[in-house]
């Protein structure tokens, strides 16, 4: 990376010293991957995602952190050994539990920032996908050998790929078969076919509520989601938090006890759970309803005003078991 890009970066710092580096990419209009390069402590790594993966159980507990641009997740644990297909990955566990679409997947550094240590992945555009940070309790000696190990031999990142705006294309209501699309809906036996209707309809995700059959997709008020967590929070029930982006999803199972506002910002601060949504960002929020061959499964979906799915929550479910009675009357609570 440049010295002036280095200098500018600096500047900003100083300036604006409790800004995080994400927010100082967009406002410097350059990538956070780009940042990260110009700090010489940080050691750009050769760029083997699945084997950098694959080694990551040996670090120990560690603290996983997949973010979008309104929402953070962050969970404490052990990686188990994670499996892959092709550019589909899986990190399966009761601590940490990952999907991940790694076909973009470009550049990943060992990062020191304040003492902290951490494994950071990137995309073509120079976004982070999902990052590992190490905990007291990580194994030191596991991730020098680590970095030692995939340590590149220049500092050259990929090229990263220019932003492209992209066209909507959301098709009108009047040009999708809304009986069809509404059956089939109603048809659905697992709520992993969700995404295949969509597609099979062309329909984006905010389109798809708006079309939903009756009585399976229900708005409500932004302020909801806070009013659910402490529902969630107050009762003592498990459930699963979904946030991701294009190039990584993280799931955390269990419990939701310390919600806390903070200004824009709506928080979950557990020793080993920690989700920060910014509910001011959100432009709607819902309660779907899927069928499945249990029965049906409710969750609540966040969106921004692009329609970009910002956050999900579920109640705890196990397989081969029906979605649990204290959920959903969590959820009838949210609409009396």
């Amino acid at each position: 990376m440049t010295t002036d890009l280095k200098e500018k970066y600096d500047n900003y710092k100083i300036a604006n010293p409790k800004t995080r580096i994400r927010d100082a990419a967009t406002a410097l209009g350059v990538s956070e991957a780009e940042l990260v390069a110009t700090n010489p402590q940080n050691l750009l790594l050769n760029p083997a995602m699945q084997e950098i993966l694959e080694e990551i159980p040996s670090l120990g507990r560690v603290m996983a952190l997949t973010r979008n641009e309104h929402a953070v997740h962050e969970r404490k644990g052990i990686y188990n050994k994670p499996s892959f297909n092709g550019h589909m990955g899986l990190v399966v566990g009761a601590d940490i539990d990952l999907r991940l679409f790694m076909s973009k997947w470009a550049n990943v550094f060992a990062v020191s920032e304040n003492d902290r240590q951490s494994i950071q992945f990137f995309d073509t555009l120079g976004n982070a996908v999902h990052k590992i940070y190490l905990t007291e309790e990580s194994n030191q000696e596991a991730y020098q050998e680590l970095v030692k190990k995939y340590k590149a031999t220049n500092s050259d990142l990929v090229i990263l790929q220019p932003q492209v705006s992209a066209e909507s294309t959301e098709k009108s209501d009047e040009e999708i078969d809304q009986v069809a699309f509404q059956q089939e809906w109603l048809g659905l036996q697992d709520t992993h076919d969700f995404f295949g209707l969509l597609r099979k309809h062309g329909v984006t995700r905010t389109q798809a509520l708006r079309l939903a059959p009756a009585g399976h997709a229900t708005p409500l008020a932004l302020n909801k989601v806070e009013d659910l967590l402490n529902i969630v929070s107050e009762k003592g029930l498990e459930i699963m938090v979904f946030i991701g982006n294009a190039n990584c999803l993280q799931i955390h199972t269990g419990k939701a006890q310390r919600i806390l506002r903070t200004g824009p910002w709506i928080n979950i601060l557990d020793p080993d759970f920690n989700m920060h949504l910014r509910d001011e960002a959100l432009s709607s929020v819902w309660i779907v309803k899927k069928p499945t061959n249990l029965g049906a499964v409710h969750s609540i979906e966040t969106y921004d005003v692009e329609g970009n799915l910002v956050a999900q929550f579920f109640g705890k479910r196990k397989p081969d078991v029906p979605e649990r009675e204290d959920w959903r009357a969590a959820l009838e609570s949210l609409t009396s």
